[in-house]
């Protein structure tokens, strides 16, 4: 697949939902300068992703051509395809984690932090029936970089002290 930056994938979103769209307002949906824009567009419409037709001398119509349509849509099927890789991921590790609880008998747990990455570790312990705690009391489970940990109260407390 030909390598498309950021702004190209954004400007063909914006056009693939609104054909009559302005520079100016392509401008300030994608956030760049009007020349920017221009510049953007010419590019895609070189490659081929876009046509452009003349409605009268000052009103523009774009649109995605089949090969832009085609490199949008690739896109965004990498993008869902990646995002369920990380998904598994963090899916497997929670898992990991979650058979390590139960090894050790704990069944109740705090977890720290709140993102979509902290969600996959909290619905992977309710599913597992263990009891989710609204303060840190025991254990805890937080992220720590594309991983995540336990933490106990004592080793909390150790931590603390340390800093101290």
């Amino acid at each position: 697949m030909t390598e498309i930056k950021q702004h190209e994938y954004d400007l063909l979103n914006e056009i693939a939902q609104d054909s009559m769209v302005t520079q100016a307002s392509l401008s300030a949906r994608v956030g760049i300068a009007v020349g920017s824009v221009n510049w953007y567009i010419k590019r895609l419409i070189h490659r081929g992703w876009v046509k452009v037709s003349h409605l009268d001398r000052t009103r523009l119509k774009y649109d995605l051509t089949p090969e832009g349509m085609a490199v949008f849509t690739q896109r965004a099927l990498y993008y869902a395809r990646d995002s369920l890789k990380v998904y598994s991921d963090f899916r497997k590790k929670a898992k990991t984690l979650v058979q390590e609880l139960e090894r050790n008998g704990i069944r109740q747990v705090y977890i720290e932090g709140n993102d979509e990455i902290v969600d996959i570790l909290r619905l992977t312990c309710i599913e597992a029936g263990i009891r989710l705690l609204d303060s840190p009391d025991g254990v805890t489970l937080k992220v720590d970089g594309q991983d995540y940990c336990m933490v106990t109260t004592a080793e909390r407390a150790a931590d603390h002290k340390q800093k101290e």
